[in-house]
């Protein structure tokens, strides 16, 4: 099981009453000092203010992050948990990622869900359609980009995206395409589009049963859709209390998600403690699991 870091950004309240250039400084730190401890790969949230109350408080923005982290780090994979379909234009998300993964030498992956911070939507301009319709919506916008990271140009006409031959060029470095992820935990369609258009399905806020309880739904879906079920990869984001605390109840759940069969646990240990030494002690713990980290720079 490959392990992942949330990168701080301020959306959970880790750097409320920072300045925002300390707290930017100590992002970058962070990032770097990950990469050496020898995580796999650094993650970050598509949102714009605060959560759960939106405050005049720091929340970097999640494209802009990632850009500047693909020029201070030379291995780890990068990417969202997850993009909000509905702020970008998705032909427009799917050049920004193509970019975006030149900029990082092909390490980054495109994680993507339907969104479902009211708050935002509304205080942003961009209202707020029912969760049919985002779900409906997400998977025009998935048809959009994978078609747009595909060979030639892209067409599409969909109730909700639309594209009529759209250039994308440069494509992104890694072949046949960046690796697509679809976020969410939804059996009956967030499934069925992981089945149909991802790389990898990434669940939210699971324990190691309900994670098991998840596989032959996953099973099912991959065969509906004439896939493989093996071909699709499995993460979890964590919920952030079951990484808070290092010690054995932390290393216990590490290692029954890697039992499992799991295929990538992403955590945000440094959420309470912006910190190198939060970091280390996490990989620690992920060590005294049984897994391994990258070797140290």
């Amino acid at each position: 099981m490959q392990i992942g870091l949330m990168v701080p950004q301020g959306w959970k309240g880790e750097y409320d009453g920072w300045d925002a250039a300390a707290a930017w400084t100590r992002t970058i730190e962070l990032a770097e000092h990950a990469e050496a401890l020898g995580f796999e790969s650094l993650w970050v949230f598509d949102h714009f203010t605060t959560v759960p109350v939106p405050k005049d408080e720091i929340t970097f923005e999640s494209f802009t992050v990632l850009a500047a982290l693909a020029m201070v780090t030379r291995r780890v994979r990068l990417g969202h948990m997850v993009i909000c379909a509905g702020f970008r234009n998705p032909a427009l998300t799917a050049k920004m990622s193509s970019t975006l993964d030149v900029i990082a030498g092909g390490r980054f992956e495109l994680g993507i869900g339907a969104g479902w911070k009211e708050d935002e939507w509304k205080s942003y301009g961009y209202g707020f359609p029912t969760l049919k319709e985002r779900m409906d919506a997400l998977g025009d916008q998935l048809e959009v980009i994978t078609r747009m990271l595909a060979p030639g140009r892209a067409s599409y006409r969909g109730t909700w995206a639309q594209v009529s031959g759209a250039i994308n060029v440069p494509k992104g470095l890694q072949t046949p395409r960046m690796p697509i992820i679809v976020g969410g935990n939804g059996q009956r369609v967030t499934f069925r589009y992981a089945a149909r258009f991802a790389d990898e399905l990434n669940l939210v806020f699971l324990g190691p049963d309900q994670v098991a309880d998840q596989l032959p739904v996953i099973r099912q879906r991959c065969e509906e859709e004439g896939r493989d079920p093996a071909s699709l990869r499995l993460s979890l984001y964590a919920r952030d209390t079951d990484v808070r605390e290092p010690g054995q109840a932390r290393v216990d759940f590490i290692g029954r998600l890697a039992g499992i069969g799991l295929d990538r646990l992403v955590a945000f240990p440094t959420r309470w403690s912006p910190t190198a030494d939060a970091q280390a002690a996490f990989a620690e713990d992920v060590r005294s699991a049984g897994l391994g980290l990258a070797a140290a720079r």
